[in-house]
Parts: C-alpha cells; structure tokens; sequence
C-alpha cells in the first residue's frame, strides 16, 4: 500500500512539472511579441507623418520652388534678370522666414496643377485668382490682394468698347488657363491661348488679336501713358477676384503662409512692399 501510494505522488509530481514546462513557453512568447507589437506600428504612423508634412519636405531640401510666368508687378525680371515685384518680394521674405531660399521656375500656366503635384515647384505664387478650380485642386492660402479681369483695347478705338455688348465680334488674346480666358468662354467671346498675359498684350499691340483680357493689376502698371504700352488702354471691368497662393492638395504649408501673412501685415512690412510696385489699394487685411 505504501509502495502504491508512493508511486501515485511520484507520477502526480511528474505531471505537475510536465504542466509547469508548457505552461512558460507560451508565456514568454506572449512577451515576446507584445515587446515587437510597437515596432511594426508606430514607425510607419512616424514616416507616413513625415511624408505628410511639405513644410519638412521644403525645409529639408533648402528651397521653396516658386512657380510664375511674367507678371508686372507681381513677378517680372529686372535688368540684372532677377525676379521682382509684390509676389516674387514676398515669397522671398516667406522662404526666409522658413530657412530657406525661393527659387522662381516660369511655368506654362495651363499645366500649374500637374507641376505642384509632380513636385517640380513647391506652390504657385503669381497674381492666381482663387476660382472654384483652383481651390478644389490646390491647398490655398488666405486671399490676400483684390483684383479684376479687364479689356484692353487700342486707346483710338476705346470709346467704342465701354460695354459687355460692343464685345461681340471682337478676337481675343487670352491666357491660357487663366481667369480672363474663363470669362471670355462665359461671354461667348471669340479668344486665342496664348502662354502669358503679357503675350496677350503683345498680341494686342501688333494687331494680331483685337483685344484682350488680362488682370487688372497688371493692365495698370503696363498699359497707359508712360509704360511700354502706351497705345493701349483698358475699359470695362468684367468681374471681381481675389489672389491666393496654391500648394500640393494638403500642403502645411499655406497654415504657415497664413501666419506670415498675418505676421507681415500687421508689422507694415506687406504694406510697405506693396506700395513699393503701386499695389497698395488691393492689398486685404490680414
């Protein structure tokens, strides 16, 4: 009976150990993978956060590639070739205040979404009005000048152009893509592209084309007496429009344009550069 009983407590002992020993291994798997868990997660959230941020992305490389065409007063060459007026000034303050240097790339005006989205420039900053296409492609910033297509006619002919009416018939010069080319399909004028508004005033000055639309902003610093275009002139105001600047869809960096405008207007130094290339009465509060 001893002998029995003996050999019971021995096999119980044995199947208590044989329980023990299978009972710890899965334990220290479970440690194991709760301690690998984080790792698959967290790094992919910290470099999708990366991806994210454009702000990183221009700070990263050194420089906020500025997208433009030629656009007195707001983005044209001086003599020296380098790129002045109101936005060209402003996004070299806005690159500064970023840490890194604006670098100007002229576009083709039409295709200014596939360039942000390519990454071959960072934003578009030229005299862009906001127009429903423009904002629901692009991350935008605040509006920041007020302006409006108008139509440049000869000045020997202008007293014959002062309303929508007398258009009709009239050929114009229009740039491709633009807020003057999108008027004149709404008023069923007759328009011929061309790549940039000041191409358009060429086309008006050589008598290629009757007329054109073009930006109010730019009609009043390079039509008129005194400037290079002193045979044209502009007659009838067709809308009203505000200017922003386009990002990537997403961008954080009109948030932080937003703040420079905001920073910039209220120290003067906006105002300042405005009246610098007679832009002043379009500037809008920040």
């Amino acid at each position: 009976m001893k002998k029995l009983l003996a050999m019971t407590l021995t096999l119980a002992m044995a199947f208590s150990l044989v329980a023990c020993g299978n009972s710890a291994a899965p334990a220290e798997t479970a440690a194991s993978d709760e301690t690998a868990a984080p790792v698959e997660t967290t790094a992919p959230a910290e470099n999708d956060a990366a991806d994210e941020s454009d702000l990183a992305y221009v700070q990263g490389k050194g420089t906020l590639v500025v997208g433009i065409t030629e656009f007195e007063p707001m983005d044209y060459q001086d003599e020296s070739g380098e790129w002045i007026g109101f936005d060209a000034d402003m996004a070299k303050a806005f690159a500064e205040s970023l840490g890194v240097e604006a670098e100007f790339i002229v576009i083709d005006w039409d295709n200014k979404v596939l360039e942000l989205d390519g990454k071959t420039i960072d934003c578009v900053w030229n005299g862009m009005t906001l127009t429903d296409e423009v904002t629901s492609s692009m991350e935008c910033s605040n509006a920041y000048c007020n302006n409006a297509q108008v139509v440049i006619v000869p000045a020997d002919t202008a007293d014959q152009y002062q309303d929508v009416d007398s258009l009709s018939g009239l050929s114009f010069a229009v740039e491709a893509g633009s807020a003057g080319e999108q008027q004149a399909q709404a008023l069923g004028l007759t328009c011929t592209p061309v790549t940039a508004q000041s191409d358009a005033l060429m086309e008006v000055a050589a008598g290629t084309s009757d007329a054109a639309i073009i930006d109010s902003l730019m009609a009043g610093a390079m039509v008129g007496e005194g400037t290079g275009y002193a045979d044209l002139t502009y007659t009838i105001g067709l809308n009203s429009e505000e200017y922003g600047v386009g990002f990537r869809k997403g961008s954080d960096l009109a948030a932080a344009l937003n703040d420079f405008f905001k920073t910039s207007y209220a120290d003067g130094t906006m105002t300042t550069c405005a009246e610098t290339y007679g832009v002043q009465a379009a500037l809008i509060e920040q």
